[in-house]
């Protein structure tokens, strides 16, 4: 079976894209020690410096839902706070073949 690959669009609000950096740079490093995790790549959109992209492989649907689920996802939430201008879109893929 092939991973699941994963993108996270996370856009924060004018003015708090540090303290929404330094919370999803926390994830990433949690993430990428979590069980089925393959990888967690963090970037900053060129086009718009407030959103952040998450790139993502897991190796099944239930290890993405028990890391979406973790204790580490539910701080990042809470370091954040209001800081998010919408909620964050998670989009897990499937090849458009």
């Amino acid at each position: 079976m092939a991973d699941l690959q994963v993108v996270a669009l996370i856009a924060a609000k004018t003015g708090s894209e540090r303290v929404v950096g330094d919370a999803l740079r926390a994830l990433r490093e949690s993430a990428q020690s979590e069980q089925g995790c393959v990888a967690f790549d963090l970037f900053t959109s060129t086009a718009d410096t407030a959103t952040f992209v998450a790139i993502e492989r897991w190796r099944s649907q239930a290890d993405l839902d028990a890391h979406l689920n973790s204790p580490q996802v539910r701080q990042a939430f809470e370091a954040v706070g209001d800081r998010l201008a919408q909620p964050p879109a998670i989009h897990p893929l499937s090849e458009a073949g």
